[in-house]
């Protein structure tokens, strides 16, 4: 195991894997490119690491392990691979860290429902701060940057399909629920205003619901927690009535997608839905993980209220249009919906054959939904 240093003695970092031992990025004369990904052991920061090692990319990856899994970066044996365990709120990390890319894709943000309202202050903080630091720092060395941000600044706004100049229509600031969506929202103006007034490269990719293999279901993430129900036999818990709507791209896309963007200088200074545009109620996302792992699961209602506290908010409909990545990127999303609840199944089942079970009762409620895939 080696060691990173920044800023002096005063802060530490571990590389989880064996990594170069100077910085090959474009800036010091090599051909290839230097990626940092922020929340790299992270769901989607997993998998758009591996997809840049893929392309050739020397990989940074930075993440506190707060929400990631150590396990999604311990998988990669890459030469060119480096791991640090660090915050970005760091910001002598961060700087040094950034020196070194030519690109940076921060995807390290608190999410999930039930994890914000949890803990809304912590959450605000990181969201916001860490990408004041992020932009500022790219500013600094010339790197070009990718923020990611979501469809939850759309807020409670139903007129979909949902272009990227769609109305935003938040609740009170004072409801939990839309504190993500105000961080992101101000994330998103940061980076414009990078771009515009500060001719900084940066663009802004708004995501619609991602999912696929190795998201877990502790912070709200519904495919794996439906999933994780069925192959268990227990009620599928659906929310409000289910007649809520959503739309769920398959992660591999979705990665593909945020590499083509950071690529394209025609992007820059913009902001993209990116999703597949396929519109379906959760309780037909229910009923589905119910058919295809031929589970003898029921589907149980809970009132908002009683999952997530007395004055809870959600939207009736998500739904990206998604014409501007197209036209930019020729984005088009291949793989469908049940490719997303196969694949998630075909993980859980090799989990759940691994792995002894936990007993549910020693799980705190909030986490319950992994309770059995507890290594």
């Amino acid at each position: 195991m080696t060691q990173h240093h920044a800023a002096g003695t005063r802060r530490r970092s571990t590389s989880l894997r064996a990594s170069f031992t100077a910085a090959p990025n474009g800036k010091n004369g090599t051909a290839r490119t230097t990626s940092l990904v922020t929340g790299g052991a992270g769901f989607i920061g997993g998998h758009l690491v591996e997809h840049l090692l893929a392309q050739g990319h020397h990989v940074i990856a930075i993440d506190n392990l707060s929400t990631g899994n150590p396990a999604t970066v311990e998988r990669i044996d890459h030469p060119e691979f480096q791991f640090v365990h660090g915050s970005i709120l760091d910001e002598p990390l961060v700087d040094e860290l950034v020196s070194q890319v030519d690109q940076v894709f921060h995807l390290a943000a608190a999410v999930g429902v039930q994890l914000v309202i949890a803990e809304s202050f912590e959450s605000l903080r990181t969201n916001v701060r860490g990408t004041e630091i992020i932009l500022e720092s790219a500013r600094r060395h010339g790197a070009r940057s990718l923020i990611a941000s979501t469809s939850e600044v759309y807020g409670k706004n139903a007129a979909c399909p949902l272009s990227e100049t769609t109305d935003r229509i938040l609740g009170s600031p004072a409801v939990r629920r839309w504190s993500y969506a105000q961080a992101k929202a101000l994330d998103e103006t940061m980076a414009y205003l990078y771009h515009t007034d500060l001719n900084s490269p940066t663009v802004v990719a708004r995501l619609f619901n991602v999912a696929g293999p190795r998201q877990t279901g502790r912070y709200g993430m519904v495919i794996p927690r439906f999933v994780g129900q069925a192959l268990r036999g227990e009620p599928l818990t659906v929310f409000g009535g289910g007649q809520q709507t959503r739309s769920f791209c398959h992660v591999l896309d979705v990665v593909a997608a945020l590499a083509a963007l950071i690529d394209s200088s025609a992007a820059y200074g913009q902001v993209f839905n990116i999703g597949r545009p396929q519109e379906v109620s959760i309780r037909y996302l229910a009923e589905r993980v119910i058919t295809l792992t031929d589970s003898l699961s029921t589907i149980q209602d809970i009132p908002y209220d009683e999952a997530y506290g007395p004055g809870f908010e959600d939207t009736e409909r998500r739904v990206p249009d998604v014409t501007r990545a197209r036209e930019v990127i020729g984005f088009d999303p291949q793989l469908t919906l049940d490719d997303i609840i196969m694949n998630v199944v075909a993980e859980q089942r090799e989990h759940m054959l691994a792995l002894e079970p936990v007993s549910i009762e020693a799980v705190p409620a909030t986490d319950r939904v992994e309770a059995e895939y507890v290594g």
